[in-house]
């Protein structure tokens, strides 16, 4: 047995410190975990679209379009860009309920990639986004829409909805960093969505509404984005609608992303 007293230290070389890839994977799968253990929260994520889409479609269908069919055709499209913007919010509320249980602190004191922590927070809008509007699509098949594009206008569809939650979520990311509790990031968030929601094309022909409304509805973002995603769907989409919807979510990510890092970092 050797003689502790003979023992000498030996230089061993440093473990790599971590890339900012391998840290915002960790984050990823963190927000993984989240759906596995609260399974819960896919509750609001799921039934809210799913009421509204049963609701309008067999209650106001048939008056605001002549047929169930025909307005569902119209609708669904809409309500998918409705649902991604609604759970945009969830964002803000889950960095929200992180900071206020000192977790980025904690990951403020780690050697890690200062943004890591918010790459994971956007994973989990991917996958709230994705499973959401699978949920969608398949009730809409269902009852008998028919997206005309097929499989490619589908996945089309799918990449700009991502676009447009990546964009928005930055907005209730820095809601989340400047207002201490989950709820109020959801009251004030739900408090800015609604308007330029509802006073959109997703759920009606603008062309009924008055004047003044027609003007806002035309450059309103929400309705941009909702004709880009029609033309994907089920035909005739154009290079300008797509670059039209695309504005309002790249400018929120030019914009509020540095905003974001900053107020984390002052923190």
């Amino acid at each position: 047995m050797n003689n502790p007293a003979s023992l000498t230290l030996q230089n061993v070389e440093r473990p790599k410190r971590p890339s900012a890839i391998s840290n915002a994977l960790v984050f990823g799968w963190r927000a993984v975990l989240k759906f596995k253990h609260v399974p819960e929260q896919l509750f609001d994520l799921i039934m809210t679209p799913l009421m509204f889409t049963l609701l309008f479609t067999f209650i106001f269908g048939g008056a605001l379009a002549g047929s169930v069919g025909d307005y569902l055709q119209f609708f669904l499209p809409g309500i998918l860009v409705q649902t991604v913007t609604f759970n945009a919010v969830y964002s803000g509320m889950g960095l929200s309920t992180d900071l206020s249980k000192g977790l980025f602190d904690r990951f403020r004191s780690l050697p890690i990639w200062p943004l890591a922590p918010f790459a994971g927070l956007m994973v989990g809008d991917v996958l709230r986004h994705l499973i959401a509007g699978l949920i969608i699509l398949g009730v809409g098949l269902i009852l008998g829409y028919r997206p005309e594009e097929g499989i490619l206008g589908v996945v089309g569809a799918f990449l700009l909805l991502f676009a447009i939650g990546f964009g928005f979520g930055w907005i209730f990311l820095v809601l989340g960093l400047l207002i201490r509790t989950p709820m109020t990031v959801m009251t004030i968030g739900f408090t800015f969505i609604f308007p330029i929601v509802f006073a959109s094309n997703i759920m009606v022909d603008p062309s009924t509404m008055p004047g003044w409304l027609q003007a806002f509805v035309e450059v309103n973002p929400i309705s941009l984005m909702t004709t880009a995603l029609r033309g994907l769907m089920n035909g005739g989409i154009t290079l300008e609608q797509i670059g039209l919807a695309l504005i309002a979510p790249v400018v929120l990510t030019v914009v509020l992303a540095p905003t974001t890092l900053w107020l984390y970092m002052r923190r």
